[in-house]
């Protein structure tokens, strides 16, 4: 199984630059979108069905503004859009597919560098989101949640990290929010269980030639129940193009759906 997880800031201008010309090579089982800020009606036939992949979209409220998406081989038991909050489904950030007892979220979780209220509705969103994971591992499904966390878990994880301690993104109460998924919820970091490398990101800003001089964030992530994380076989993050200001995130899981 091929699950690729991508930001597209705007799937209208990702297709521009050739995300879908791209997504025909690589033969991918699921693929998880967010930030396609597009609407029902502007979805073109490209968009909707690649490759001959199906699609299931949720959408924000305002126009323009987050929303996420799912491409997939083969049909879904179920989808269901929306996490179940007015607050968070109003702006387009959660999906779910599930295959068998197999759930594929994408999820795309909010920023908080444009100021206090939107660090407020982040924090509010990690609080939501946790009760959910909890609940969600003693369900006994399998789940592989793909996304922009917005979070750069740890130092290796963002070029300059001594000047990003006190910013969104890198906040202490953010990485210790992801730390506790993963040491004490056993949630696994599929991509840091497969290369513990320094120097792998996913996002870049546009300032400061950030792209050309690899100055970046890992922000996007596969996160996993432990048995589902363990058939993890190969991961790559795809810089050869750039279609968004992330980049494409993709695992090969020793799995059939």
């Amino acid at each position: 199984m091929r699950l690729i997880s991508a930001n597209l800031n705007g799937i209208r201008s990702a297709d521009s630059k050739g995300f879908f010309v791209w997504l025909k090579t690589q033969e991918a089982d699921v693929v998880c979108l967010q930030e396609t800020r597009i609407q029902p009606e502007q979805l073109t036939d490209v968009m909707l069905e690649p490759d001959g992949l199906e699609s299931a979209f949720e959408f924000a409220v305002k126009r323009g503004y987050s929303g996420v998406g799912l491409y997939f081989k083969s049909k879904p038991d179920r989808i269901q859009r929306g996490i179940g909050w007015t607050e968070m489904d109003t702006e387009g950030r959660f999906i779910q597919a599930d295959f068998g007892k197999l759930s594929i979220v994408s999820l795309y979780l909010p920023s908080g560098s444009s100021g206090d209220v939107r660090q407020n509705f982040k924090f509010k969103v990690l609080e939501y989101f946790e009760k959910w994971l909890l609940e969600a591992k003693k369900s006994g499904r399998e789940l592989i949640i793909c996304g922009d966390w917005n979070i750069a878990h740890k130092e290796i994880d963002l070029k300059n990290w001594k000047n990003n301690q006190k910013n969104s993104g890198f906040l202490p109460e953010e990485r210790a929010w992801l730390t506790k998924l993963f040491t004490d919820y056993g949630y696994v970091d599929v991509f840091r269980e497969l290369n513990p490398n320094a120097d792998q990101y996913t996002w870049w800003s546009n300032r400061g030639r950030a792209w050309e001089k690899n100055v970046g964030w890992r922000l996007d992530y596969q996160v996993a129940t432990p048995a589902i994380a363990a058939k993890a076989s190969a991961e790559s993050i795809y810089t050869a193009e750039r279609f968004s200001d992330h980049a494409p995130l993709i695992i090969d899981y020793d799995y059939t759906l």
